[in-house]
């Protein structure tokens, strides 16, 4: 008998972005999807929306410490392109990037344990 092929068919119980992506549309298909959105308001479409009054709607809320987690996402990202060959792709084939990556991570690893110890 095979066994499941394919990717796992998984949901995240929630994700995080910034206010770039406060769309209408975005926070949509995540409701439809029963995801949770941890993304906050633009300021101009707060505004928009209490300009309308009662047929604005209700405020987007979301979770601001899970929005403060994000950051740490968003200083991983950093640390790897800091590294030249993925910031810039130079790899030709998906295997060689995916190899460049593994290692810049396997580096920040090890930096970071090495500096943990006393």
């Amino acid at each position: 008998m095979r066994g499941p092929v394919g990717r796992p068919r998984t949901r995240p119980d929630a994700v995080a972005g910034d206010k770039a992506y406060s769309s209408r549309g975005n926070r949509a298909y995540l409701r439809r999807r029963g995801i949770k959105s941890v993304i906050p308001e633009k300021r101009d479409q707060a505004a928009n929306r209490k300009k309308k009054g009662s047929r604005g709607g209700r405020p987007v809320s979301h979770d601001a410490g899970l929005y403060r987690e994000r950051n740490t996402v968003e200083r991983t990202i950093t640390k790897m392109k800091a590294w030249r060959g993925i910031a810039t792709r130079y790899d030709k084939t998906p295997g060689s990037y995916r190899a460049g990556l593994h290692l810049r991570a396997a580096m920040i690893w090890i930096k970071d344990l090495t500096r943990a110890s006393p």
